[in-house]
This record gives structure tokens, sequence and C-alpha cells, in this order.
């Protein structure tokens, strides 16, 4: 006897994965939904996929039919995917919203669209809390968007009760954009010396795609209008993150500590990088939801680190991770950093 019916949209990417696998585990009929259909090798065969574009006028209506018990929605971004669910409200039982930690801003209003800015980066009281201040909705930036998604679902209330989940810096396999490159390819590129900037003291906190979809299968459970963050038992800094990985592959990287900012915007400057931290309290989450993680960041990395390995061998990073390319940045400009290494004499 399954709990009841899950329809996940997103079910084929990083996050959508993890989520179904645990979902089904924990015995709901599931449904993924995504683009292209696609399947995980590791899902039960009783999990049914179908190939949903939920921009084509009524599809999503129709790939729902009777309706679900709880709707998953991994992908939302904007107040229009906000109303696509909540005029749907009577056919879905209660949601699940992945939204995420860029939504806060710090008592100045500066959040993580500024800090491209001068003195744009935020200064949040740590660890933050839900119900700390966000940024205004709108379409501007992906965290304006997401603050309007969090509004249109939330003010539903009673009739799409909806549980919304702030996470924080997702990595595990199959990720479009992995920050853990930054380190893994530096090693397989026979690297030997490795600077960051802010003395490696910045901590972006992650999350793992199993423990976002040990909060989803909680949420699941547990209908109601709440927001959560959603993090790992731990905001490791920079340094440490990188000696993580060291420890994983079997190497010893020489670490150059920078004081302050990365020489030329470049040198030491790492995916997790900035001069304040970003550590998202937990405690919400462990009391509504009896969450406990699943997994730790140094336990977690054998498989990303094995699954980067893999996708990077022979291949132009920027080939094999297309989403990290589209910003524009050379994440491993070896020649600016080798000129500023040999200037330290």
């Amino acid at each position: 006897m399954t709990k009841g019916t899950v329809f996940v949209l997103g079910g084929s990417g990083q996050v959508g994965r993890a989520a179904v696998r645990a979902l089904a585990a924990d015995g709901w009929e599931v449904t993924a939904a995504s683009r292209g259909g696609g399947r995980d090798a590791r899902w039960p065969d009783e999990v049914r996929s179908v190939a949903l574009d939920r921009t084509e006028e009524g599809a999503l209506a129709a790939g729902l039919g009777d309706g679900c018990d709880v709707l998953v929605d991994i992908v939302a971004y904007d107040a229009g995917h906000g109303r696509q669910l909540t005029g749907l409200a009577d056919r879905i039982g209660s949601a699940v919203v992945v939204s995420s930690g860029a939504v806060y801003e710090d008592e100045r209003g500066r959040s993580f669209d500024t800090q491209d800015r001068p003195d744009g980066f935020p200064d949040y009281p740590l660890p933050i809390p839900e119900d700390w201040r966000t940024v205004a909705p709108g379409d501007g930036t992906y965290g304006t968007r997401k603050v309007a998604l969090e509004r249109e679902v939330l003010a539903a209330g009673d009739a799409l009760p909806t549980t919304v989940l702030r996470a924080g810096a997702i990595h595990g396999p199959y990720s479009p954009g992995p920050r853990e490159l930054w380190f893994v390819k530096r090693v397989l590129d026979g690297r030997t010396v490795r600077p960051l900037a802010y003395g490696g003291t910045s901590r972006f906190h992650p999350v793992h795609v199993d423990n976002l979809a040990e909060l989803v299968r909680l949420a699941a459970a547990r209908p109601g209008s709440r927001v959560l963050n959603g993090g790992d038992p731990e905001a490791p800094t920079v340094a440490e993150i990188g000696a993580a990985v060291d420890a994983v592959m079997g190497v010893a990287t020489e670490t150059v500590l920078i004081e302050g900012a990365p020489p030329g915007d470049v040198v030491g400057a790492t995916p997790w990088t900035a001069p304040r931290s970003v550590v998202y309290d937990m405690a919400a989450a462990e009391r509504e939801l009896g969450y406990r993680p699943v997994v730790s960041y140094a336990d977690s990395l054998p498989e990303t680190v094995a699954w980067l390995t893999e996708r990077v061998a022979g291949r132009d990073w920027r080939e094999a991770f297309p989403g990290l390319a589209k910003y524009g940045l050379d994440l491993f400009d070896y020649a600016a950093e080798d000129a500023w290494l040999a200037s330290r004499g």
C-alpha cells in the first residue's frame, strides 16, 4: 500500500533524481516529469516517467490528470510558475517547492544580486534564519524571481499548503554547474600549489542533493505552509573543501593563503570565494520536520569526485559543463596564477 501519489516536476535533473529516489523508497507512487522524460538508473521500475514541458499551454494540467496528493516542483523559477501551481490547487493536495537562499538580503539591502558591485557583498547574520528579510519580488534577477515565486505559492494558504525549501549551494553528481570542479580539475591538471583568497576562510553553505531530497521526503509527508532553509550539517570553509577533495584524490596540495581579495580578480578566486560567509540556520527544519542530514559534505565527496573525473576525461571543461562556461569566466587561468606566484619571489 502506497502513501499516496507524488508528481515531481524536474524529475530528471540533479535534485530531481535524488528526490524521486527518496520518495519512491518511502512508499510513494511517483511520477517523474521532465522535458526529456528521462530516467535515472537507480529509480525502481515502479517510477513512472513522462515528458512534459510546463511552458506549453495546458501541458501541466494534462500531465496531472485527476491530480496528485503531493506536487514537488524543483524547477519553479518565478511568479508565473507560482500562479501555474495555485491555478491547479484543486488537483494538488499539497506542494513542495525548491527555492534558493539567494533570496536573503542584509540590513543595507545587499544580496547575491549586488555582489559584483563595489562594497556590494552582503553581511548577513549567521546563521541566517528563515524569518530574515528578503529582496523585493520582481522579474529582474534570480533572487527577486524566486521571492515572487515564494509569495505566490504561500499566499494560497490552505488551498495549497506549500513547503518552500531555500536551498544552499547544491552539490553532488549531475550538477550543471559543479563548484567542486575548481578543485578536481586542478588536481587532474597536476597543479601542486593552490592559492586561496580571503585566507581560505570563505564559507558558502552547501547542501548535498541527498540532504535536499530528505527535506523533500519529510515535507511531502507533513503538509503545511512554511519556509525552510536547506543545508548540509556543516558549512566548510573553502580551504577545508580543498583539503577534503585532496583527501579523496590522494594528493597533498600546497595551499597559499592570500589575505584579502583575489589579485586581479582571478588568483585565488573559487566558486565559494567571498569576503563574508553565508551560513543557513537549519533549526526550523529539524524542529518542524524532524530533519536529520543523511550525508556529510566530506562523506559525499567520493561519488562527486568520481563523477566529475569521468565527465571531464578527454574533454574541455567548457564542453563538459556548458552551464559553467556560459558565465564567461576562465576558472583555470593558470598563467595569471603562475605569474602572481612568481612575483612573490
